[in-house]
């Protein structure tokens, strides 16, 4: 069992960046890749970018290439996102899952969640 905790979310101007974390207990992140999914009120969970175990592998949605980094410190169990260059439309919850395999952006692929974290930008 793994527990995921998203923290950094928060309101910030369009252009301004902001940094989450994802933190895990109870089993070691370098076991997975990690994902990085948002969703706003009414539509789906969409992917945003995610990273494999070692870090050697990334991926990116198109809307965010560029402006955000997915980066990872196995000995700190810790994820994080940057994301620079923020759009009012980057607002959403953003969430951090698990999985194991090939990386994907698949949402069906990911076992083990977080609660998000609420991140608004403002124009």
């Amino acid at each position: 069992q793994v527990q995921l905790v998203e923290s950094g979310g928060g309101l910030v101007q369009a252009g301004g960046s902001l940094r989450l974390s994802c933190a895990a207990s109870g089993r070691a992140l370098s076991d997975y890749n990690i994902g990085w999914f948002r969703q706003v009120p009414g539509k789906e969970r969409e992917f945003v970018a995610a990273i494999s175990p070692l870090g050697g592998n990334t991926a990116y949605a198109d809307s965010v290439k560029g402006r955000f980094t997915v980066s990872r410190d196995n000995a700190k169990n810790r994820v994080d996102l940057q994301m620079n260059s923020r759009k009012p439309e980057d607002t959403a919850v953003y969430f951090c899952a698990t999985e194991r395999g090939p990386l994907t952006g698949d949402i069906d692929t990911y076992s083990y969640w977080g609660q998000g974290t609420q991140v608004t930008v403002s124009s």
